[in-house]
This record gives structure tokens, sequence and C-alpha cells, in this order.
């Protein structure tokens, strides 16, 4: 009754499981595509299931044998963690990306020289480190 639930739920597990250890490891692998959308798939196949059983078999949870409520509760606790371990490092590489990207824009502007005048209130200038203004275009 629940082996598809189960299939894709270690299935999911096992894809966190790779991408964190790939990103821990601090490569570029071009598999982190893939796997980012096998996790959306899956993530979407399990919630179809459970709607699915849901809808087919109300409190199909209830009704399930020792064993099997035993095996979903360990799948389930083994995609908790898994998911846990991914968020962390998963918020980790962006904190990471945006540092980078604020590194690269300190540069950019050391060494373009781009600064910003400031006029006071009596007349004095200020040369101000910060980024140019962006230019809405509110026109519909």
């Amino acid at each position: 009754m629940i082996d598809t639930l189960t299939d894709a739920m270690v299935s999911l597990t096992s894809l966190m499981e790779e991408e964190s250890e790939i990103l821990v490891r601090a490569l570029r692998d071009p598999k982190l595509r893939e796997i980012a959308e096998a996790k959306q798939r899956l993530a979407g196949r399990v919630e179809s299931e459970i709607a699915r059983l849901d809808r087919e078999q109300s409190g199909w949870l209830g009704r399930l044998p020792p064993d099997a409520r035993a095996e979903l509760a360990d799948v389930t606790r083994s995609l908790r963690d898994a998911a846990t371990v991914n968020a962390h490092v998963l918020e980790r590489q962006i904190e990471l990306s945006g540092d980078l990207v604020d590194a690269i824009a300190a540069e950019a502007r050391r060494v373009s020289g781009a600064r910003n005048t400031i006029y006071g209130a009596r007349g004095g200038m200020e040369r101000a480190e910060g980024s140019a203004p962006i230019s809405v275009n509110t026109r519909l």
C-alpha cells in the first residue's frame, strides 16, 4: 500500500545526501542541476502519493500494519535528517555565494574608482563608497 511512497522517500533521501556530499566538497559538479530537478520531482511524487492515499483510503496511516508503520517511520526519520543536513549545507553555499558577490563588487568599485559624491547641507563634498543608483522604467 505504501511501497510507492517509501520508494520515493528513500530516493529523495539518497539524492539529498549525494547533493550534500558534493556541496561539502565544494566541487562544481554538473550533476547538481540534475539532482535539484530530481529532488523537485521526487518531492512532488511524495506529496501526490500522500494526497492520493488520503483521498482514496482515508485514515490509511492508522490502518497500517505495525511493520509497515515502523518502516514508514524509519524512512521518514532518514528523510528528515537528510533534509536538515541538506538545508544547512545549502544555506552555507548561499551565504558563500553572497560573500563572493560582495567581494567582487567591492573589488570592481576599487578598481574602477566608482564613487559617489555627496553634497552636505553646508556645501561640503564627501566621497562615499556605494553602488550607482538603479534606474527603473515606470512606464507600463
